[in-house]
């Protein structure tokens, strides 16, 4: 058996304590979308995750005491340092690609590709677990879910009648900006938990570069400042449209909004447990209702853009998620385990 190391322990913590404010005002937002909020539940019942979740294990290994104990014992560690009660069940995946998910709203289940298993150090996949243990933390995973449970969804349709996935499309979007936001929050909990930012910002540079020697990390940092004060309105530009259907920020933004966190004292301050406690959450800040007006004007307009009104995409959302059980053909996430595989995105 494999014995749980003594590990650092920030008990009680409360996410919230910690959050990127994008993160917080953009989840508030979207669940203050009339009707929105609706259709993400409705996509989170249990009938449609339990479908989900066994379209991704049908192709992984769980692990566990007597299956790859060194990589359950680190996911127990660091659903230990975050005081998560419920570790989640953790399996791996054939992909070479460095890949993580977690998702599961009622049971949360994180699923890692052995490619992070076979070619990332100890630290590194560390580092990636404590990631998806702060989506955990942060619950993140309805958001998640209901985003696979969409993307899905939403191929099926468009093969079979391109206009009626439309609303789908719409619901996408929201979400896919809202997990971005999350992600910022997972990196920090990533840092805490290994106790090295620096750690967290090395795994995001092999994320973006892959497993080649004698990558600097101090260059990436000093790459990632540039990537941020770039002038050219056109160049910025670009990067909406290159992260508009991306799950996840470039790695490089992620590592200049880490060290800028590690700089502003916070990162240092909780680890000398001055950190906010579940229940003793702060009252929004003025940051924090600009961000959430922001976030639910653009969420609201998106929806409304492309479905001509948000009780319309949480109907018909309702409406296929109640009969795709009956339909003939291919069904919505018969393509899950392959879109898993192919996709180029990663949680840490």
């Amino acid at each position: 058996m494999t014995t749980l190391e003594v590990a650092l322990q920030y008990p009680d913590i409360s996410a919230q304590g910690f959050a990127h404010p994008a993160d917080r005002a953009a989840r508030a937002a979207l669940f203050s979308v009339p009707m929105l909020d609706k259709a993400i539940k409705k996509m989170t019942e249990w009938s449609f995750e339990k479908r989900l979740r066994q379209m991704y294990l049908g192709n992984a290994i769980r692990l566990g005491e007597d299956q790859v104990p060194s990589v359950w014992a680190m996911q127990r560690q660091c659903a230990h340092t975050l005081d998560v009660a419920e570790c989640p069940k953790l399996y791996v995946t054939q992909n070479p690609q460095g890949n993580a998910l977690t998702i599961g709203t009622h049971e949360p289940i994180t699923l890692i590709a052995s490619g992070l298993v076979q070619s990332y150090s100890d630290d590194e996949l560390r580092a990636v677990l404590a990631h998806e243990m702060g989506h955990v933390l942060a619950d993140h995973v309805a958001i998640t879910t209901a985003g696979e449970i969409a993307k899905m969804l939403m191929k099926s349709a468009m093969r079979a009648q391109p206009l009626l996935g439309i609303p789908l499309v719409a619901l996408h979007y929201a979400l896919m900006e809202c997990r971005r936001a999350g992600e910022l929050t997972a990196d920090r909990a990533s840092a805490l938990v290994v106790a090295d930012p620096r750690v967290t910002c090395l795994t995001l540079m092999r994320i973006a570069g892959g497993p080649v020697r004698d990558m600097n990390l101090d260059a990436f940092i000093r790459q990632a400042t540039e990537y941020e004060e770039e002038g050219d309105p056109f160049a910025r530009w670009s990067r909406f449209f290159g992260e508009v259907n991306a799950t996840h920020p470039f790695p490089v933004r992620r590592v200049r909004e880490l060290v800028s966190w590690v700089a502003s004292g916070e990162y240092d301050r909780i680890r000398s447990g001055q950190y906010v406690r579940r229940g003793q959450e702060p009252p929004p800040s003025e940051e924090y209702n600009a961000a959430f007006q922001h976030y639910r004007r653009r969420f609201a307009g998106i929806v409304e853009r492309a479905s001509s009104g948000i009780q319309n995409v949480a109907d018909r959302v309702s409406s296929w998620l109640s009969g795709s059980a009956g339909q003939g053909g291919q069904q919505p996430g018969d393509d899950a385990a392959a879109d898993f595989d192919d996709t180029d995105e990663t949680d840490v």
